[in-house]
């Protein structure tokens, strides 16, 4: 009796770690059938940020969410891609966020807003048109302030990149 209270014990242990390690992803994405190319340019730097690859880190962040997270193609050009995302980084500040006691900033944020329009080729009308997205990040400009500003800017634009992502697989 006592053997079979230890063999079900252990059958319920190893069910369970094993049940455990089941993972559930779902990003929500439901895209339309006929859409399987998305062409994404550069997005213009007209913050005057600083960073000349600001554009580059943003493109590749959307490219990363448009592609790896669906079953989008990227298109090289307009003509051969089923939707469009297109836009301009407005905006870029670096900014003390909280101050210390000795009244230097021991917080910095960043902050990035970008412009952006989405729309099908096929359908008259964009999904949206000059939306408006943000994205902020702290960093302590006293530890590595070139790195940690360089690090929190990717921060904002990850940000900036999930949140057009979500508002664009959410209309589909």
């Amino acid at each position: 009796m006592a053997l079979r209270r230890i063999l079900s014990f252990g059958v319920m242990v190893i069910l369970f770690t094993q049940l455990s390690c089941l993972r559930y992803s779902f990003t929500g994405t439901s895209i339309p059938e006929d859409v399987n190319s998305i062409y994404i340019p550069f997005f213009p730097d007209q913050s005057n940020s600083g960073f000349g690859d600001l554009s580059d880190r943003l493109n590749q962040a959307l490219i990363e969410r448009f592609v790896n997270q669906s079953r989008l193609q990227l298109a090289n050009n307009e003509e051969d891609a089923d939707a469009i995302l297109d836009g301009s980084i407005i905006t870029y500040s670096n900014r003390p966020f909280s101050i210390g006691g000795d009244e230097q900033a021991n917080q910095n944020q960043i902050r990035i807003s970008v412009r952006g329009t989405f729309e099908y080729k096929t359908d008259a009308e964009a999904l949206w048109t000059n939306k408006s997205f943000e994205g902020t990040f702290t960093f302590d400009p006293t530890d590595d302030p070139i790195n940690g500003e360089q690090s929190a800017a990717n921060e904002a634009l990850e940000q900036i990149a999930n949140n057009m992502f979500n508002d664009a697989v959410s209309s589909w």
